[in-house]
């Protein structure tokens, strides 16, 4: 049995509505890609380190399906949004 593969992504968005053509671009590869969203937004505190509004974990069935989302080429194309409306990092990893 494969582990799970997960995306971490900490955003500070600058530009909300160009930010929803991200969303709204993305939806398609994370149904297709079966992404359950467990941690989307939400209250958050950073203890430690520079801390952002918006974190997301998204999890995916395999570390595999998980890096086959990102560089599909509907995300492809719904990046070049998220991009120019807000900056942040995405970490993809192997989880239980």
């Amino acid at each position: 049995m494969s582990k799970k593969g997960y995306w971490m992504a900490h955003v500070e968005v600058h530009d909300p509505e160009r930010y929803k053509l991200y969303i709204e671009g993305a939806t398609p590869a994370y149904e297709e890609y079966g992404a359950k969203f467990l941690v989307r937004g939400g209250k958050s505190e950073s203890p430690e380190g520079n801390g952002f509004s918006r974190n997301v974990v998204i999890e995916f069935e395999s570390y595999d399906q998980a890096l086959a989302c990102y560089n599909s080429p509907a995300y492809t194309a719904a990046r070049e949004h998220r991009i120019a409306a807000s900056n942040g990092q995405i970490t993809i990893v192997e989880g239980h």
